[in-house]
C-alpha cells in the first residue's frame, strides 16, 4: 500500500492522528429514517454514557446513533452520573462508547472498582448493556470493565493483510454473518447483509457468547498507531512480510462483535465505535470528504437497530 493510501485510511481511525488540515466531525447530511419503528409508546430508555470522558457522546459523535434510535421510537438521553451514584437509575439500556478519551497509550482504567461492581450487578439483575471500545487507547481504558463480563480485549489496532498491503477497514459480508437474531432481525427486510468496521480492536468472549462479527483467519493486531503505520510502510516496500508481521503485530482475537446473556441481563460488546456513528473527515486542501460509519455502510444502521431490539427483548 502506498504511504499516502495508508495515511488516508488512518485519518478515519482516530482524531488523535489527524493532520492539522483535517477535521473529524459528525456528518451533517446524515438523516436516519426507520420504515417500521419498533416503539410507538412505552419506549425503552436508552442512556448513552457521557460521564467517563467519552469520545462518543449523545450530542457529539454518537448524535447520529441517537437520532437513529429516536427514529425507531426509543427515548435517548445522555448519561452524566457515575454508575455507583445514580447513573443506572431508570435506565433500560446503557450504551458506553469509547470511554477514557485521553492522550495516553496505554490509557489508565476509566471505571472505578465500585462502578464496575455496580454495573455488573445491574446487568446480572436484568440490565442491558452495549459496551463499545475501539482501537488503542480505548481498549485499555475499558479492559477491566469488560473482564467483569468475561470479555477479553486485544487493545490494539486490528487489521488484515495479503502480505503486501494491510487494511483496517473490515467488511463482514453475509457469508461471514451467522443466524443470531441480531443478524436476522424481525423479518427478512431486517436481515443484516453486511457490516463494515472502520478499524478497531479484537475481542474474545465468555463461554456461550455468540460471535456476531468474526475476524477472518489470519487477522492480526498492532499495539498502537505508530506501529501500525510502520508495519504498513514495511509491507509496502519489503518482501519479508512474515518477519515484519511477527515483529510488529500479534494474532488478533476472534471477533469484533459479541452477544451473550449475563445473569438475567443481556450484553453486546463491539470492538469498533465508528460503525454506529456517521462521521466525516473534512480536509482544508480541497480533497473530498472521507465518510465512515452508517453514512458509508448502510447495513450498519440495521445492525445497530437489531442490537437494540435484541437487548430490549423484541428479538429472542
Amino acid at each position: 500500500m502506498r504511504r499516502s493510501a495508508l495515511a488516508l485510511s488512518l485519518f478515519a481511525l482516530t482524531a488523535f492522528a489527524l493532520p492539522a488540515q483535517a477535521q473529524q466531525m459528525t456528518d451533517p447530511g446524515f438523516q436516519p429514517t426507520v420504515a417500521r419503528p419498533a416503539y410507538a409508546a412505552a419506549a425503552p430508555v436508552v442512556v448513552i454514557d457521557g460521564a467517563h470522558n467519552n469520545f462518543h457522546t449523545v450530542d457529539g459523535r454518537y448524535a447520529p446513533f441517537a437520532a437513529l434510535l429516536r427514529a425507531d421510537g426509543h427515548e435517548v438521553r445522555g448519561g452524566t452520573a457515575r454508575f455507583d451514584a445514580g447513573g443506572l437509575d431508570g435506565v433500560d439500556v446503557l450504551v458506553i462508547a469509547n470511554a477514557g478519551a485521553v492522550h495516553e497509550d496505554p490509557a489508565p482504567p476509566t471505571f472505578t472498582e465500585s462502578e464496575g461492581a455496580a454495573l455488573e450487578a445491574w446487568v446480572r439483575n436484568g440490565g442491558k448493556l452495549l459496551l463499545i471500545a475501539d482501537h488503542a487507547p480505548f481498549g485499555t481504558a475499558a479492559a477491566d470493565l469488560a473482564a467483569r463480563f468475561g470479555v477479553g480485549m486485544g487493545v490494539g489496532y486490528a487489521f488484515t493483510t495479503d502480505g503486501r498491503e494491510l487494511t483496517t477497514r473490515l467488511t463482514y459480508g453475509r457469508e461471514a454473518l451467522g443466524d443470531h437474531p441480531i443478524l436476522t432481525g424481525r423479518s427478512p427486510d431486517e436481515r443484516v447483509e453486511a457490516v463494515v468496521a472502520f478499524t478497531g480492536q479484537s475481542l474474545s468472549g465468555p463461554d456461550g457468547a455468540t460471535v456476531l462479527l468474526p475476524l477472518p483467519s489470519g487477522a492480526r493486531e498492532a499495539p498502537d498507531l505508530p506501529t501500525l503505520q510502520a508495519l504498513g510502510e514495511r509491507l509496502a516496500r519489503s518482501r519479508e512480510s512474515e518477519a515484519a508481521l511477527a515483529e510488529l503485530s500479534r494474532p488478533a482475537l476472534a471477533a469484533q462483535g459479541l452477544a451473550f446473556s449475563h445473569g438475567e441481563g443481556r450484553v453486546v460488546v463491539l470492538g469498533e465505535a465508528g460503525m454506529l456513528s456517521a462521521q466525516l473527515v473534512r480536509f482544508d486542501d480541497g480533497r473530498p470528504d472521507l465518510r465512515f460509519g452508517m453514512n458509508a455502510a448502510p447495513g450498519n444502521a440495521q445492525f445497530g437497530l437489531n442490537i437494540m431490539h435484541w437487548l430490549t427483548g423484541l428479538l429472542p
